[in-house]
């Protein structure tokens, strides 16, 4: 009987971390030039009329058709997407607290800084995790010398912000057809607020009518595509880029 394991989110098996043995960790050929990846994605209602894991259908199917696509001379490790982060809109699940994100995404980047890694990409899904990989990368630069990278769904427009973003309705499009299931239509008697003051960052449901599923798998092919296609360019740029000097500690300034 063969063992199948069972499976911790969407991933390419080839470069997910968990289906790889300690002993391969060991004998790894060129870990300063393999690119590991850790995704971030909270649990919301972005008011799309789709499941709460909208933020990791999205970011994990990008991701493991990114990894399909990269050439053979781009290394990648992908870790299981850490769920518990950052949410402070009241539709958003199982956030915690800023210190405690911060706390867990500095455990995992201790964990793959010992196991001989040093160029990390934090991989993010989530508008309200933007500043948290920020304050990560820099903090953890600075504890570890590891070099680290930020890219986020936004920067590959998919961007899920409730007030700056122009794409929620591409964003919705892509889940319909990934999902295969067009999605619940928001309550009939909603009215979205036609004014917003500053500061208002307030999910509500979209109202335009959502695009068909037979359409939105068009659709939604192309925007996979051309997301996947974005990423692997971005990680071939940063495979290219030269490691920290010094093996990444930061010297004493000489007079």
């Amino acid at each position: 009987m063969t063992h199948r394991p069972t499976p911790l989110c969407i991933a390419d098996d080839a470069t997910f971390w968990p289906w790889r043995r300690w002993p391969e960790f060991y004998r790894w050929s060129d870990p300063a030039n393999t690119v590991v990846i850790v995704p971030l994605c909270g649990t919301a209602d972005w008011g799309l009329g789709h499941p709460l894991d909208a933020e990791e259908t999205v970011l994990m199917h990008v991701l493991r058709e990114a990894s399909r696509l990269r050439p053979a001379t781009l290394p990648l490790l992908v870790t299981p997407p850490l769920r518990f982060v950052l949410g402070p809109d009241k539709g958003c699940a199982f956030s915690v607290a800023p210190p405690v994100a911060q706390g867990f995404l500095t455990d995992v980047l201790g964990s793959i800084h010992v196991s001989g890694f040093r160029r990390v990409v934090l991989y993010n899904s989530s508008p309200w995790n933007e500043e948290l990989i920020a304050a990560a990368a820099r903090d953890n630069r600075i504890a570890l010398g590891l070099q680290l990278f930020r890219i986020s769904l936004s920067g590959l427009g998919l961007d899920l912000h409730p007030t700056r973003s122009p794409t929620r309705r591409k964003f919705q499009t892509l889940v319909t057809a990934l999902l295969g299931r067009e999605p619940d239509a928001p309550p009939p008697s909603f009215t979205a607020p036609a004014a917003r003051p500053w500061g208002d960052e307030t999910i509500y449901p979209l109202t335009e009518t959502a695009v068909p599923l037979a359409q939105a798998l068009v659709e939604g092919e192309a925007t996979l595509a051309a997301a996947a296609q974005h990423l692997v360019s971005l990680l071939g740029e940063i495979q290219a880029r030269a490691p920290l000097k010094h093996g990444g500690k930061i010297r004493t300034a000489q007079p």
